[in-house]
């Protein structure tokens, strides 16, 4: 709002141009290493695959690293590793992308939600701990927006039930519990390269995890559950293969996994920025009551890949979804992540009733998320401050 009036109201906006809730950005150097791929012997299944799952064991501190074509892919193939099938249950987060549920459901198996913590919307042990029956086999904690999950509580609800602990953390490449990095935390990680996360690849994704056989596992599964790859075959001289089980087209091409190398090495400078937003924004919003951040739990170190806000409507005249239109409006490009995964259609189709979970469903009146990515320049970020302080001034009662 630069006048007197908000933009949906007719009033000038704050921007001339949207400003989006994510970005990802492209150097020339990533470009070269592009071209280099392009111009070389191997476009897929060559010598980009394996450096890049190297240098993510090194940052995770995990000791095998498997990319896959997404992190949906990585996400089924940490499910099939583990042998998930009809009659098992896996808890998931009820708040989380649909890819978390679905993976499970691609394997056979049922998910079972958990509620979440209303002040930090990461999985409520508690919750997990009452979802517990005989047929759970797994429970993946979504590390939400980019901070590492509860992992000691849940630990602590799983500790001698032979339930095995495992996270979905494509918001958190680059974030830390008690100095200990995502991906090191529990038997199992995943992670996302899409455009909008801290590493854009394009697609891609990857799983970690220290155990060699569940990394072999995933290896095959990602090839048409073939135990060779091309490389691997050209190197012996062979063209013989043989598929053990059944996979999928799962593989991360050279041209992707030069793209995300590249974007790697930019993976500090670009957390330490997010969080100098988060920092800005959080300084901010102690002065605007409407709007409540996120808690941040001891000894985490948020990697911020959404910078996620609670409106307390009870303080305002209108609905979240009047806040989102009239920021949307100023050209701030706010979203919301995520409706709660029983809500779609596909689940409720399949007997998940609304009323379930009560912190997820009505914490997702409240959220909205803003602005975050690297190259916002400290005026981008002046803006969705001010926006989100006109915004709110005028719905506040």
């Amino acid at each position: 709002m630069t006048g007197d009036r908000l933009a949906i109201d007719g009033g000038a906006p704050r921007r001339r141009s949207l400003l989006p809730y994510g970005r990802h950005h492209v150097t020339d150097d990533d470009v070269a290493a592009v071209e280099a791929v392009l111009r070389s012997d191997w476009l897929t299944t060559g010598p980009r695959v394996a450096e890049l799952e190297q240098a993510l064991a090194e940052i995770t501190g995990a000791r095998h690293a498997v990319v896959v074509s997404s992190g949906t892919a990585a996400l089924h193939a940490m499910m099939a590793a583990i042998g998930i099938g009809p009659g098992d249950e896996v808890i998931v987060p009820a708040i989380t992308f649909a890819a978390t549920a679905n993976a499970v459901v691609y394997c056979g198996g049922t998910p079972v939600f958990a509620d979440v913590d209303p002040m930090t919307l990461l999985i409520d042990p508690r919750s997990v701990a009452d979802a517990l029956t005989d047929h759970t086999r797994a429970v993946v904690a979504v590390d939400y927006a980019g901070q590492a999950a509860d992992y000691r509580a849940l630990s602590e609800v799983l500790d001698g039930t032979g339930v095995r602990l495992l996270a979905d953390a494509c918001h958190a490449l680059g974030a830390t519990q008690n100095n200990v990095p995502v991906g090191a935390l529990v038997d199992a990680s995943t992670f996302s390269f899409h455009p909008v996360k801290h590493v854009a690849g394009g697609e891609g994704g990857a799983i970690v995890t220290d155990n060699p056989e569940l990394a072999e596992s995933m290896r095959t599964f990602r090839n048409h559950g073939i135990t060779t790859d091309h490389a691997q075959r050209a190197a012996k001289g062979t063209w013989e293969y043989d598929m053990v089980t059944l996979g999928c087209n799962y593989r991360m091409s050279d041209i992707l996994c030069a793209l995300t190398l590249s974007q790697l090495s930019r993976l500090e400078e670009g957390v330490n920025r997010r969080r100098e937003i988060a920092a800005s924004y959080g300084e901010a919003f102690e002065s605007i009551g409407p709007v409540i951040p996120l808690v941040l739990l001891p000894g985490n170190a948020h990697a911020y890949h959404l910078y996620v806000v609670r409106l307390d409507l009870t303080a305002l005249t209108v609905d979240r979804a009047r806040i989102f239109a009239a920021l949307r409006a100023e050209n701030i490009g706010v979203n919301v992540h995520y409706s709660p995964v029983p809500w779609h259609s596909y689940y409720r189709e399949r007997g998940y009733e609304p009323g379930n979970w009560p912190s997820a469903e009505s914490v997702y009146d409240e959220i909205l998320s803003l602005p975050m990515f690297p190259t916002m320049t400290d005026d981008d970020v002046q803006d969705v401050i001010i926006a989100v302080r006109d915004v709110v001034a005028a719905y506040q009662k």
